[in-house]
């Protein structure tokens, strides 16, 4: 009996034939020509690359490899090399990490979630090599997927071209005189057959209006000159009249001598139909190819077709330029897909379609109930001016064994009756009465002048009918003192007018119209993945407004009390919908100061909010006020978040180090994170700035070990450079944008 050969097939020759292409990041050269020697034994043909600094790998990222191996780099750590590669075109190459010296084998775990593809070790050279190997059809067998679906894409697009010509009218010529013609041709001029064709000069058939014109454009298309071969005439012939213009064109033949006139026309489509509704449906039958290739390709148990039109169209842009306009309804599919992260299929003017999945009906729901903040106003912006742009949206549940090409019409037409669902759970109802049923009870008096050290505030005398003007009055004179007389529920007085800005707060937020941004941070310890910073604002004189910090709500302390619970009950709604698809997710809501030293309920809010939310974690709310705030009474402050705390909130600051208090606040307040001012972030455009920024760092850190976040990072260099200092959350454009909905910048 024969002996069975059994073999590995990814050791097989096929890898070999074609030249492998590495990039190695390292700082040892004697380990770069070990990887080569390798690999050349193997009788592998190897272009490789060696680099260890940053600088060089943003330049080498523009260039396709099959490998990128990691093992050590003057100012490039493993963290920002994956975090850069996922964040180019080349997001699925494999990375391969060499062995660090202190590495411990329960790491290993840790590595893969972070992105790398195998850690491997250089002192088993077989061992090393399988694993290249390994890396190395991975990488190829998407490579061949890519290639495959751009073919496919390629030969659709193909296909429908020559659809397209098959409905134009086509003809050949020589020396002026028809030699052949399609049918297309014979039926727009009115001829039954060729044979009535044949031999007729070109200007017998056309009869153009102006024949000048096209004797002196056919003369120069006779001598070969092409550049003016395209046009349109008006024409005489009575069968061909309806057409007019007609759109020609000439093109050289490959007969000897000949010419090709090709001539658009509607006559392959249906007299009922017209070629715009024709272009349309064959819109739509792309549109629902490339669906399908993704619903085949990215399988999930639930799929959603999301549809997106203009709720009205604005009269600034109807009045607009021609360039303006065609300009807003351009970067209305830019919109959608910087909020959905997803491909923006056009199926009309301003009608625009994307393709949702989950793996789950109920994670559906939680996803497009999420969606819904995309329906409130929004700004586009054109040059130097803004447009005012409201969507509505709509969704048509997609399933699979129903789904085909005729009845896509059916699927839009639902798409565009039905809006998206609301999810109406008893804890979402609960969150949205936590509003109603709180009372504001302020406390009547507003922070005085910076106080920085730790002495018992000064009791102020109580006034028994406290007006907001009173409050205002109050600012330069007295620190916040606990009240020793019932609070009285502030109101304006009739008298008092409100800013124009203020007025425009108190509407939007009686309509729900203030906007809440959502930005995921990176944690470079890979362990908080799910925490989203909450920023509000509204569009004001058609600019956006930010709300946090902002001077004008001292004139009114509850109107801000009011707007700050509305955001915190608003970001709650949406932390407790998307946690049912990332149960860690976090917030750390950015509020104003008179939440914290003027609303004696604010704890208990807070407490029942988290309650409320039904989050698995013990802290899903941060809540964050800015150094300026607090450092303007640090006694009452420590008080006041102290209570927070004690009722399951955290504490951050925002614009840390602004001001002299930055070392007392942190020695003297027990928060949780700090978010580093501005200013700092552009510390990391040089290295000796940097390098200051470090040591700043480390002071912050010796007196608390506290969290710190890097915000604005909004290019590649920045965000690789944050890592070059002891921070642990960073934030910007560059790893995601201000979102109106919350989603994982890693969701496709």
């Amino acid at each position: 009996m024969g002996r069975i050969k059994v073999r590995n097939l990814l050791l097989s020759k096929k890898l070999k034939r074609s030249e492998t292409r590495l990039l190695i990041i390292d700082d040892n050269q004697i380990r770069y020509n070990e990887i080569l020697e390798l690999f050349q034994n193997k009788d592998h043909l190897v272009h490789a690359t060696l680099l260890d600094d940053l600088h060089s790998f943003e330049k080498q990222l523009n260039i396709s490899w099959d490998i990128v191996i990691f093992g050590r780099a003057y100012d490039l750590k493993i963290e920002q090399t994956i975090t850069l590669i996922q964040a180019s075109s080349q997001i699925n190459i494999p990375v391969l990490l060499l062995k660090p010296d202190d590495y411990q084998t329960e790491q290993y775990p840790s590595y893969i979630h972070k992105g790398i593809y195998d850690v491997v070790n250089l002192d088993y050279p077989e061992r090393f090599y399988i694993g290249l190997i390994r890396a190395l059809s991975y990488s190829r067998t998407l490579q061949g997927q890519r290639h495959l679906l751009n073919e496919l894409e390629n030969a659709k697009n193909q296909a429908q071209a020559l659809v397209q010509e098959r409905h134009k009218a086509v003809a050949l010529l020589q020396e002026g005189i028809h030699i052949e013609a399609n049918d297309e041709y014979l039926k727009l001029f009115g001829l039954t057959s060729q044979d009535e064709l044949i031999g007729l000069p070109i200007l017998d058939i056309l009869q153009p209006k102006n024949l000048p014109d096209f004797k002196n454009r056919f003369k120069k298309v006779s001598q070969g000159q092409f550049e003016l071969a395209r046009f349109e005439i008006d024409t005489f012939n009575h069968h061909a009249q309806s057409e007019n213009p007609l759109k020609i064109e000439f093109l050289p033949a490959s007969e000897d001598d000949a010419i090709q006139i090709t001539i658009e026309t509607q006559s392959a489509v249906p007299a009922n139909t017209s070629q715009a509704e024709s272009n349309n449906s064959n819109n739509k039958n792309s549109i629902f190819q490339q669906i399908s290739r993704t619903l085949l390709n990215q399988p999930a148990k639930a799929n959603a077709l999301i549809l997106f039109r203009l709720a009205s169209i604005p009269d600034p842009v109807l009045n607009a330029s021609w360039n303006t306009s065609k300009d807003y309804f351009n970067q209305i599919a830019g919109f959608i897909k910087e909020q959905t992260n997803s491909t923006v299929f056009k199926v009309d003017t301003a009608l625009f379609a994307i393709l949702v999945q989950a793996e789950s009906a109920h994670i559906l729901e939680s996803r497009l109930s999420g969606l819904l903040a995309l329906e409130k106003p929004q700004l586009i912006s054109i040059g130097d001016l803004t447009y005012p742009l409201q969507l509505k949206l709509g969704f048509s549940p997609i399933t699979l064994s129903t789904f085909n090409e005729s009845g896509f019409e059916k699927v839009l037409a639902t798409a565009y009756n039905t809006a998206l669902p609301k999810r109406e759970s008893e804890s979402d109802l609960q969150l949205a009465a936590t509003l109603q049923d709180t009372k504001i009870d302020l406390v009547p008096n507003e922070i005085s002048t910076p106080h920085l050290e730790l002495i018992d505030p000064e009791v102020s005398t109580p006034n028994p009918t406290v007006t907001a003007v009173d409050i205002v009055q109050a600012t330069a004179q007295t620190p916040l003192s606990e009240p020793t007389t019932p609070h009285t529920i502030l109101e304006m007085e009739p008298t008092q007018q409100r800013s124009p800005l203020l007025a425009t707060i108190q509407k939007n937020l009686e309509k729900g119209d203030i906007h809440l941004k959502y930005q995921q941070l990176y944690d470079k310890q890979d362990s908080s993945l799910y925490t989203y910073e909450v920023t509000s604002g509204l569009i004001y004189e058609n600019q956006w407004k930010k709300l946090s910090s902002l001077i004008e709500l001292d004139e009114d302390v509850e109107l801000s009390i009011k707007l700050d619970r509305w955001i915190l009950v608003e970001a709650c709604k949406q932390l407790h919908n998307f946690i049912t698809q990332y149960p860690e997710a976090k917030l750390i809501v950015n509020l104003n100061r008179h939440i914290l030293f003027n609303d004696k309920q604010f704890p208990e809010l807070v407490a029942k909010l988290i309650t409320i939310v039904g989050s698995k974690l013990s802290h899903p709310l941060i809540l964050q006020f800015d150094e300026e705030d607090i450092a303007k009474n640090i006694v009452e402050s420590q008080k006041q978040i102290a209570v927070l705390r004690d009722h399951g909130a955290e504490i951050s600051i925002r614009n840390f180090g602004t001001s002299i208090s930055s070392e007392a606040i942190l020695k003297q307040i027990d928060v949780s994170l700090l978010t580093l001012d501005e200013k700092y972030t552009q510390m990391l455009n040089n290295d000796s700035t940097m390098q200051k920024l470090q040591e700043l760092i480390e002071s912050y850190l010796v007196i608390k070990p506290v969290e710190l976040l890097l915000q604005n990072l909004n290019d590649m260099n920045a965000f690789a450079n944050a890592w070059n200092v002891d921070v642990r959350y960073l934030q910007g454009e560059y790893f995601q944008k201000k979102l109106d909905h919350l989603t994982d910048v890693q969701d496709q």
